[in-house]
């Protein structure tokens, strides 16, 4: 029963790193996205 506890709190942590990880990704696109989107705006 305690390995089983284990293997999901194990897995729990894996897939929130994974999930933050994911989201760092998203966020480094949006901003790329908008800067290309003020640098278009500005004519550069």
């Amino acid at each position: 029963m305690i390995r089983t506890i284990a293997l999901f709190s194990l897995l729990g942590l894996v897939a929130c790193e994974t999930l933050e990880g994911a989201g760092r990704d998203v966020q480094t696109a949006g901003q790329v996205i908008t800067e290309e989107a003020q640098d278009a705006q500005a004519g550069n």
